[in-house]
């Protein structure tokens, strides 16, 4: 064999497995209940309407980034891999923060959000339907006039046929 396989066999035979070194499912289950508070937490903010919209956009992220470094610590091994591993995770981390950083500022610089060529919606009825809900007041409102409409045309023409004999 060669010297690295007697090292390995040596190490696995002097009870330093695989799981010892990463805490065993001990650090597993409090990861992922850690995670799953956090989604709790998540909802529970994202119910929750601050002064604006932008401070629940920066909650929402910033809990979803300690969120996803919980991921990358344990269930992606960083904590325990080489160091130069986790300098290029970070750095990812980075640039995405960066251009993150770079389309909010852009996004805030913008003075009017819609589209130019947006056309207000063309709504089509069916003849003789209501646009509202049925039941609601603006439907009630519109019956009584139709019927109010109706009383006065009969009356009109009851007058007409009356002046007309």
């Amino acid at each position: 064999m060669s010297m690295h396989t007697d090292n390995v066999t040596a190490h696995a035979e002097a009870g330093h497995g695989h799981e010892q070194d990463h805490g065993g499912p001990g650090v597993y289950i409090r990861t992922l209940v850690t995670l799953l508070i956090l989604t709790v937490v998540t909802v529970a903010a994202a119910g929750i309407h601050f002064e604006s919209s932008a401070v629940n956009v920066v909650i929402a992220l910033a809990i979803a980034t300690v969120k996803a470094t919980l991921v990358a610590l344990f269930f992606m091994h960083l904590r325990w891999d080489k160091p130069v591993n986790a300098i290029i995770a970070m750095g990812g981390f980075l640039f995405l923060g960066i251009f993150l950083l770079f389309t909010l500022l852009d996004f805030g610089t913008r003075q009017n959000l819609q589209p130019f060529n947006i056309k207000a919606p063309v709504m089509t009825l069916i003849p003789g339907a209501s646009p509202y809900p049925k039941g609601s007041k603006e439907e009630k409102e519109i019956q009584a006039l139709e019927e109010a409409k109706a009383k006065a045309d009969a009356a009109a023409a009851a007058a007409a046929a009356a002046g007309q004999k």
